[in-house]
């Protein structure tokens, strides 16, 4: 018989990632009929269910096999899916192929994304993302699309430049470029009173302009990644762009005095 304490799922988490998917689902259909700005922002929101659900799991000691592929289901949606039907619909259409290829790119590099990360979850370095994290490849094509509509560009006159960028998010997320996680910030510790002050004014200059902030918020993270892998490598190597990775390629993400450290333990 089969024990009970292991039936049902837990609530609290898996309604939170259901949020993130009914806000993907919705960015979709807003896209669908031409409501752009809707659309995006719907993006941003389960950029915050997604934060959200992770960490509610692990306060309450509620996480599971099930919740976590919910929860990769539901970034295939949100963060795979959604943005680039977004980006097709409001500036990739009239290129033909190199249109929906573009899409097509930046789908398929969200799902390789997905799919390394949960195999690779366990030996990964915690402080780093290997490739640009779907959320923020999604905030990347998704603020575009905002900023066009809140400065009434129609999307179709740039369209390669909407095919570049949604193309490179698309690569960026496959790539082995280094990205920090942030996941060594501790928010249930104590921090100085000026902390509080800065938090207050990033608030303040998002919400003067929260489209073009944002969008070069994320511009400037998924820049980041290429830039900071290209200056802690001695000799950029095949590997530390694409393809698979090995144990002794982490040596060369190391900074200067650990590399020295680790050489004269050997």
């Amino acid at each position: 018989m089969t024990d009970s304490k292991h039936r049902g799922i837990y609530l609290l988490p898996n309604l939170l990632t259901t949020g993130g998917l009914f806000s993907g689902f919705f960015a979709i259909v807003s896209a669908m009929n031409g409501r752009f700005e809707a659309a995006a922002v719907a993006i941003f929101v389960a950029m915050i269910f997604d934060g959200l659900d992770g960490r509610v799991a692990r306060m309450t000691n509620t996480q599971s096999k099930f919740g976590a592929e919910y929860d990769s289901m539901s970034d295939m949606v949100s963060f795979g899916v959604a943005p680039a039907l977004v980006s097709y619909t409001w500036g990739l259409s009239e290129l033909g192929k190199l249109g929906w290829l573009a899409a097509f790119i930046y789908v398929a590099g969200a799902a390789l994304r997905l799919a390394r990360f949960n195999t690779n979850i366990a030996v990964v370095d915690k402080r780093y993302f290997q490739g640009l994290a779907s959320p923020a490849a999604a905030a990347l094509t998704a603020g575009l699309v905002w900023v066009g509509v809140e400065y009434d560009i129609n999307g179709h006159d740039f369209g390669p430049l909407v095919a570049l960028l949604t193309g490179a998010a698309g690569l960026l997320m496959v790539s082995n470029f280094k990205y920090n996680s942030f996941k060594e910030i501790h928010f249930h510790g104590k921090v100085p009173f000026v902390a509080l002050l800065v938090v207050m004014l990033v608030f303040v200059i998002v919400a003067t302009e929260p489209s073009l902030v944002l969008f070069i918020a994320f511009l400037l993270y998924a820049i980041a990644g290429p830039i900071n892998t290209f200056r802690s490598v001695d000799k950029v190597r095949l590997e530390h762009v694409v393809g698979d990775t090995d144990e002794h390629d982490d040596a060369d993400f190391a900074k200067p005095e650990e590399k020295k450290d680790k050489s004269s333990e050997q």
